[in-house]
């Protein structure tokens, strides 16, 4: 079992930034973040492995980073310029290499709005 903690949301008016930090338990190959806004999918926003191989939404492109800390088990979100249509529950995701669990943080909320 992983146990992912993250913190960082909050409320940001539009153009304004967050980052978002998730901690795993233990040493995991892939971490990221995806979002779920209400009456939407779930979706990815951004992942990166041990590796530093990264994956990142078409709609963030140039305004969210991430970033890990392999050391520290930890994965961050730099996310820049927010806009309204960015808000959503903000859920970290880790998985091992060749396995299909998938693990999930709590969430935590980003309201980008004036």
């Amino acid at each position: 079992q992983v146990q992912l903690v993250e913190s960082g949301g909050g409320l940001v008016q539009p153009g304004g930034s967050l980052r978002l930090s998730c901690a795993a338990s233990r040493s995991i190959f892939g971490m990221g973040w995806y979002r779920q806004a209400p009456g939407k999918q779930r979706e990815l926003v951004a992942s990166m492995t041990t590796r530093g191989r990264t994956t990142l939404a078409d709609s963030v492109k140039g305004r969210f980073t991430i970033s890990r800390d392999n050391a520290n088990n930890t994965v961050y979100l730099q996310m820049n310029s927010l806009k309204p249509e960015d808000t959503a529950v903000y859920l970290c995701n880790a998985y091992q290499l060749g396995l299909p669990q998938n693990y999930w943080g709590q969430g935590t909320q980003v309201t980008v709005s004036s």
